[in-house]
């Protein structure tokens, strides 16, 4: 049977791919890490997956440079977000579609009525790991890919889907337990651009952005002087900053308020497009989520739950409290 995961591979896989568990590896390329850790967990040993897009780059924004051609052309699968999130690449991924099995991944994975649509350019807000338990229903999807490609390593690939997928659900639940410990009338998430609207869907919180979903768009006196009104309106004790954009216009909002006599602070930096440095947990998928919400709920005066069973092993690898 076709699945509708098969059907948004663009290009068709050569004979070459399908190897065996004893050759090398299938050499994956995907644009941002949030894609790249996920599929590790997914392959395994049987896939080499390496991301384009690193520690505190913004995808929005992001041109290919000449490496960057030549990583994906040594690639064997080139997995991409999509819905516009890497839209400076789009030529360049549709060039390399022709001759690569390239997947644009949440297209393939994420049923439409799932989407949060957006008023801009967009029309669809493609920052979907925010929510993990819609980022989990891409790991079908890559281990359908991979499976494909390393039939010999199905067995292996079914069963690290099976355990990560368990993983990611329990840190969802976690989540949402720890962001519900926030007393309602602080449970509001202010950052520096809209990337957090899945976040906030998932997890019951009110998110403001001071920059639309896009980086690209520019933030004007008017945005900062409207956040103002909104934070010193609704006593928001923290605002966050990103890893990928400027602080600066979360301290106008931040001086903004003081002008009016309210006292605002950075609760932390977050992770919106990007996640943190390799070898670190901030550098994994569930680091990433696991830090922005020990920021958030810290900051706007909640307090973390315990982490469920689930997650000891990875808790365990990463020292983190229990």
């Amino acid at each position: 049977m076709v699945t509708r995961h098969a059907v948004m591979l663009l290009g068709t896989l050569p004979l070459s791919a399908l190897a065996t568990a004893d050759e090398a590896p299938l050499n994956v390329v995907a644009t941002i890490g949030m894609i790249a850790d996920v599929a590790q967990e997914v392959g395994g040993e049987c896939v080499k997956v390496d991301a384009m897009m690193g520690p505190g780059v913004d995808p929005h924004l992001y041109q290919a440079s000449a490496s960057d051609v030549a990583l994906l052309r040594s690639a064997d699968h080139i997995l991409y977000s999509g819905y516009s999130l890497e839209g400076q690449l789009g030529s360049v991924l549709e060039n390399f579609s022709e001759r690569t099995p390239t997947l644009a991944v949440a297209p393939a994975s994420i049923e439409p009525a799932s989407l949060i649509t957006a008023q801009d350019v967009y029309g669809v807000d493609p920052h979907l790991w925010m929510d993990v338990s819609l980022w989990a229903q891409t790991l079908p999807t890559l281990s359908d890919a991979f499976k494909e490609a390393r039939p010999e390593c199905a067995t292996t690939i079914e069963t690290n889907t099976e355990r990560y997928q368990a993983q990611l659900l329990a840190l969802h639940e976690w989540v949402k337990e720890s962001i519900a410990s926030i007393p309602e009338e602080q449970r509001i998430l202010v950052t520096a651009h809209d990337a957090f609207s899945y976040f906030g869907r998932a997890y019951d919180i009110e998110v403001e952005g001071i920059q639309g979903i896009s980086t690209e768009t520019e933030t004007g006196i008017a945005d900062i002087r409207s956040m103002a009104d909104s934070v010193v309106a609704n006593n928001v004790p923290a605002i966050f900053v990103e890893s990928t954009i400027n602080p600066r216009t979360i301290q106008a909002v931040i001086d903004a308020a003081k002008q009016r006599d309210h006292e605002v602070m950075i609760g932390g930096e977050l992770y919106s497009d990007a996640m943190g440095d390799e070898g670190t947990v901030d550098g994994t998928y569930m680091g990433m989520i696991y830090r922005n919400t020990q920021h958030i709920v810290e900051a706007l005066g909640g307090s973390l739950a315990p982490l469920p069973k689930a997650l000891d092993d990875w808790a365990s690898e990463w020292q983190l409290a229990q």
